[in-house]
């Protein structure tokens, strides 16, 4: 397997700042923060939220809206200048389940970035979850117990189970408090039979992940219950006015019971929208949503048989933080199992689809070798995109998994629609290319493939690094480890790349091997400008 350790960028002393967004469906929220690496461990220093409804599709085309799009520009202009005065190094933003649902979701993306200057990454549901599990956990101590964490967002809401190491179990249901109320609420107050409808429909959709994640604990496992979010922050803050007549500040740790979850839902859905804002901590879109996010947690919390649940005020966006730091080499602790966890998901998608391993293993040492001996001469990509090539080259073959033929074409949709966690959705589109193109035609913009990577800069790391895989590959023609090693010399005179073959085994002349390079180098030579020979070593 390919040694990572070198992926981590150089040691960085002293404080950091930065941002992290979260656009969701219905609010973009931001927290910008102060690391300190030698912890490790980070401390807000501003927090910024707006409602922009991004939730409230057009409904003849399925999209964003334009107006819901013309205020999260608006919104997220706002957020990165905040950042930019605190002086953020970097600023990281998700798009969540709006933005993954709606048909124009990547034009979206685009635009935030050719008006903003702002690069949104969108993350799938079960990413969505590991990020949450990363947040709450750099706010709460699990003392090695499952715990289960709901988050109750505008479209959907996710379960996780965990005891602070690696997490048991992650999911995403299509349910949210915009999506429910903008599908099932005509009525003010809510009528019985749209209560009765939209309580079966929402126990329907979520039983099936509370029952997968009860069926990961032990039999007498006992669990506690965590809720993050607006929806359920706002629900724990009425319980508290009406308990102690306060709502206390924070509300971290504050915990309200099943039987207070009921009553409070009978409460709600006797009000009319203007006696509801009326309510402590309530604002007009909360007013609008909270019956249907209430009756998202009550049909939870029965399913999980959890008689109370604690808040946790830190969820997504201190999750995209803990990331950050944990990809940029900044823990080292508790949370270290998850320093690997893009690898690790890529060994066990390789185990899934039955690739064979050790070959795939060196494929992808060769990808790695070709990366490194030709970086500054060939190319100038860094240890992100060389990370994105080894996943490519450890699953290029895992198309073998349906077919032969064309296998090329089923890798590239077995890493496209596998969830691998820790990569963001286009980081896995470039995967998936790369590894499309380890054989057969090149890249093509009337590939539907190719052409729907975002940016000119996506397709040229894909057409680079998919021409070294290619090289890659020739050098395990065999598939029995004949070539040891390679040692790459650039003449940039005669723009000639020198590739020196060791063989693994004595009197092995790498004939195949040597050939298969021969035979492969055209579309390396055509992408890099330069003539490929190659040797055997003395």
């Amino acid at each position: 397997m390919a040694d990572f350790a070198d992926f981590a960028l150089p040691e960085i002393t002293g404080d950091r700042i930065l941002a992290a967004i979260d656009v969701g469906t219905n609010s973009i929220h931001m927290v910008v923060v102060k690391i300190q690496p030698d912890l490790p461990a980070f401390t807000i220093i501003d927090r910024e939220k707006e409602t922009v409804r991004l939730g409230d599709f057009n409904k003849e085309t399925g999209g964003l809206s334009e107006a819901a799009m013309e205020r999260a520009v608006k919104a997220l202009k706002r957020c990165c200048a905040i950042a930019s005065s605190l002086q953020a190094e970097d600023i990281v933003a998700v798009a969540t389940s709006a933005v993954r649902e709606a048909s124009n979701g990547q034009g979206f993306i685009e635009r935030v970035y050719s008006e903003v200057g702002l690069s949104i990454n969108l993350i799938s549901g079960t990413e969505e979850a590991r990020r949450i599990y990363l947040g709450v956990l750099s706010g709460m101590e699990f003392h090695g117990q499952p715990h289960s964490i709901i988050d109750i967002g505008g479209g959907s809401t996710e379960l996780i189970l965990g005891t602070g190491e690696p997490h048991r179990f992650l999911s995403s249901t299509k349910i949210g408090a915009v999506r429910l109320t903008a599908q099932y609420v005509t009525t003010d107050p809510i009528s019985d039979p749209e209560f009765s409808t939209l309580r079966g429909y929402v126990r329907g959709m979520i039983e099936p992940n509370a029952t997968a994640l009860r069926s990961h604990l032990g039999p007498e496992e006992p669990m506690q219950l965590i809720g993050t979010s607006g929806t359920i922050e706002c629900l724990a803050a009425l319980v508290a006015y009406q308990r102690l007549g306060l709502v206390p500040d924070p509300l971290n740790g504050f915990q309200i019971s099943y039987d207070e979850v009921s009553q409070l839902i009978e409460t709600l859905r006797r009000l009319p929208y203007d006696e509801r804002l009326d309510m402590p901590e309530m604002s007009p879109r909360r007013a609008e949503i909270i019956v249907a996010g209430a009756i998202i947690l009550h049909e939870t919390m029965g399913l999980l048989k959890a008689d109370s649940i604690t808040i946790c005020e830190r969820a997504l966006r201190e999750g995209v933080v803990v990331d950050w730091m944990l990809t940029h080499g900044l823990i080292e602790d508790r949370m270290q199992f998850q320093k690997s966890v893009r690898q690790r998901n890529v060994l066990k998608t390789a185990k899934k689809y039955k690739v064979h391993l050790d070959r795939s293993q060196r494929v992808a040492q060769f990808a790695m070798d070709l990366f490194e001996q030709t970086r500054g001469s060939l190319h100038t990509w860094g240890n992100l995109e060389k990370e994105l090539l080894w996943a490519a080259a450890i699953l290029h073959n895992c198309g073998h998994f349906i077919s032969h033929s064309s296998h090329h074409k089923h890798s590239y949709y077995l890493v496209r629609h596998g969830e691998l966690l820790g990569y963001t959705e286009t980081e896995l589109e470039v995967i998936a290319n790369i590894a499309r193109y380890h054989r057969k035609s090149a890249p093509k913009k009337k590939h539907d493939n190719y052409g729907s990577l975002p940016t000119r800069y996506h397709r040229q790391m894909v057409t680079h690094l998919s021409a070294l895989l290619r090289l890659a590959v020739a050098l395990d023609r065999r598939g029995i480890g004949a070539v040891k090693s390679i040692h790459c010399n650039f003449d940039a005179d005669a723009h000639v790349l020198n590739i020196e073959v060791k063989a693994a085994y004595p009197g092995d002349d790498c004939a195949s091997e040597l050939w298969n390079l021969d035979y492969k180098k055209d579309y390396f030579e055509q992408v890099f400008e330069v003539s490929l020979v190659a040797r055997l070593a003395a």
